[in-house]
């Protein structure tokens, strides 16, 4: 054997076993009888978008039409949560669906937000097969939980295809949901970043909550807690406008909350999504140099310039810095962020001030939504130095969510 062909024996074999390791929910379905059988004879109501396809790159809709005749079931209604079915639609926007012929779609996004009993009156059974991302703030999991609320008043089985936590099933991180800021965009008291996959999630909810949800959960083959999306070998499809590469969820959870006091730039309305912070009004090189002595693990903060297109300071020249995750797997996106957000208010004090000053009572109350408590906003208000203090918040908490968690883990 020549050491060229060895070295590729060596390099490249073991990613392409990997690559074909796992199996999603929807793969895995019509392989054992004793999950299709339960949807013989039953009319189905589809909850879906654009993100649910199966590693053959075939939509979830069209699979579940290509073997409803051989499997003896009725597609009868789709349901969309936020972004709609084609995922095209900006985030709160409210979704219109069209019906497809005699196929009723349904908008979960739009005035309703659950499956009403119109809806859902001709309809035996819910299949839930929709890519989340791992934050507690992103509405796809509270869309499942409504749709599981709805299907158990009218007693209706709900089956969930599992996917992936993108950024895998390790990392907890966060605070916890206080039951007074339970919303749509977090609805179980779960940390921000719970290391479940939306199988788990719907399990935990199911029981924690005493839904009792008729509920199967269809999961993976070949997953592991320690993989990344970008370690599954599965192409990703982007869940939303804003989440368009498989590591931005980890981003998402790194600055979406920072995003929420609309102080800084996160990258929205330029090329890199929820990747940099940026103000006019901050000295790059100085703000990587502070944020660099923390020495968070598997991170560093490289100086940025830049211009966003639109949005926070469009057309505004922006110094900032650009998170590099260095290792996904002792990387802690909330613990992250709370150290940028710490930071920005004390190395700039007056401009932090003066935006809390300037947030509206609406804005106030949706920080403490996305937080899950109000805590953290007096914090920023009272603290003069406030990062470690965010950054420690609730670490009791999160370790009994661990020890909790611990019964509704799949994988």
């Amino acid at each position: 054997m020549n050491k060229a062909y060895a070295l590729f024996i060596f390099l490249f074999i073991p990613l392409l076993l990997l690559a074909a390791e796992v199996e999603l929910g929807v793969d895995q379905f019509f392989k054992d009888p004793a999950f299709y059988k339960k949807i013989k004879g039953k009319n189905i109501g589809l909850i879906t978008n654009h993100t649910a396809i199966n590693k053959k790159f075939c939509p979830t809709i069209d699979y579940f039409k290509k073997k409803s005749s051989q499997y003896g079931f009725k597609i009868v209604a789709l349901f969309s949560p936020e972004h709609g079915l084609s995922g095209a639609h900006y985030a709160a926007e409210k979704v219109e669906e069209k019906n497809e012929g005699d196929l009723r779609i349904y908008s979960l996004h739009g005035k309703d937000k659950r499956p009403s009993g119109e809806m859902l009156k001709e309809i035996d059974l819910l299949i839930y097969d929709i890519q989340e991302i791992g934050s507690r703030t992103y509405t796809y999991a509270s869309t499942l939980f409504y749709a599981m609320e709805a299907a158990a008043a009218k007693k209706i089985p709900v089956i969930v295809l599992d996917r992936p936590n993108p950024m895998g099933g390790i990392i907890v991180d966060g605070p916890m949901l206080q039951e007074k800021w339970r919303s749509f965009i977090g609805y179980i008291n779960v940390p921000y970043c719970h290391g479940m996959t939306i199988g788990e999630l719907a399990l935990f909810f199911n029981h924690e909550y005493k839904i009792g949800c008729p509920l199967v959960v269809i999961p993976m083959k070949g997953w592991k807690r320690s993989m990344t999306f970008m370690e599954t070998g599965l192409q990703w499809i982007p869940t939303s406008p804003y989440i368009p590469e498989p590591d931005t969820p980890f981003f998402y959870a790194s600055t979406g909350v920072l995003g929420a006091l609309s102080i800084v730039n996160i990258g929205i309305g330029y090329t890199m999504p929820f990747k940099l912070i940026g103000a006019p009004w901050i000295n790059g090189i100085q703000l990587a140099e502070k944020l660099n002595k923390q020495k968070l693990p598997g991170v560093h903060f490289v100086p940025i310039c830049y211009r966003p297109f639109y949005g926070k300071f469009k057309g505004e020249l922006c110094q900032g810095v650009k998170i590099v995750i260095t290792d996904f797997k002792s990387y802690y996106p909330m613990k992250t962020q709370y150290l940028l957000i710490g930071m920005l208010k004390t190395i700039y004090p007056k401009e932090f001030k003066k935006r809390l000053q300037e947030l509206s009572n609406d804005e106030r109350k949706m920080f403490c939504h996305i937080n899950g408590n109000e805590k953290i906003y007096y914090l920023l208000l009272h603290e003069k130095y406030a990062a470690w203090k965010l950054i420690q918040f609730e670490e009791a908490e999160r370790q009994q969510f661990l020890e909790k968690r611990q019964k509704y883990l799949l994988y």
